[in-house]
């Protein structure tokens, strides 16, 4: 079994990739923040794979994706955690355990300094492989989009894969990601 957690401040769109990447609704989605509270763990089953695309996860074990409580307000970089310390322990222990980060960023705030702060930890010392991940560019200029990437790039010291829910441009590279860490999980 390799566990994926998807962590991020909130309202950037942990939920709605986690009902993408199962083709269903699974967790619930809103416009407000805090919609998920806690931890929502779901096994992959079969994964939504485009018809153009070849499966990437031919051969993975099972899959269990792992949807987390937003971490921080992306509207203020200044705002502590939005959980009680014993929630945002409980959840810090539940993404540790996990074989994979995906850390999403909301394109329209960019990299909250929580999130930054929490990437280095996972991974510089848990060693972690973590997939970035940038949501919502559908919402800002093109140019803009691509300015956040090298910043990104820059702070976090990996490339972001850029991504729309809406448009599902990205998805497959997302895929192809997961699909490349999951089975280097596996190892």
């Amino acid at each position: 079994m390799i566990k994926v957690a998807i962590i991020g401040a909130e309202n950037v769109g942990k939920s709605t990739l986690m009902n993408a990447l199962l083709g269903r609704k699974i967790s619930e989605t809103m416009p407000i923040p805090g919609t998920t509270k806690g931890v929502i763990r779901r096994a992959f089953g079969k994964v939504k794979i485009p018809k153009s695309m070849k499966n990437p996860f031919g051969g993975v074990d099972e899959l269990v994706l792992i949807d987390t409580a937003g971490l921080y307000d992306p509207q203020h970089e200044l705002r502590g955690k939005v959980l009680s310390e014993e929630k945002f322990k409980e959840l810090l222990s539940e993404i540790i355990s996990a074989d994979v980060v995906i850390h999403m960023i909301d394109a329209q705030y960019g990299l909250h300094r929580g999130m930054e702060k929490l990437h280095h930890l996972l991974k510089f010392r848990y060693e972690k492989p973590i997939i970035v991940v940038v949501n919502k560019i559908d919402l800002i200029p093109r140019e803009q989009v691509e300015e956040l990437g090298e910043l990104i790039k820059k702070r976090l010291e990996q490339k972001p894969i850029m991504l729309s829910l809406v448009t599902y441009e990205g998805f497959n590279e997302l895929l192809e990601a997961l699909a490349y860490y999951a089975q280097y999980a596996r190892k």
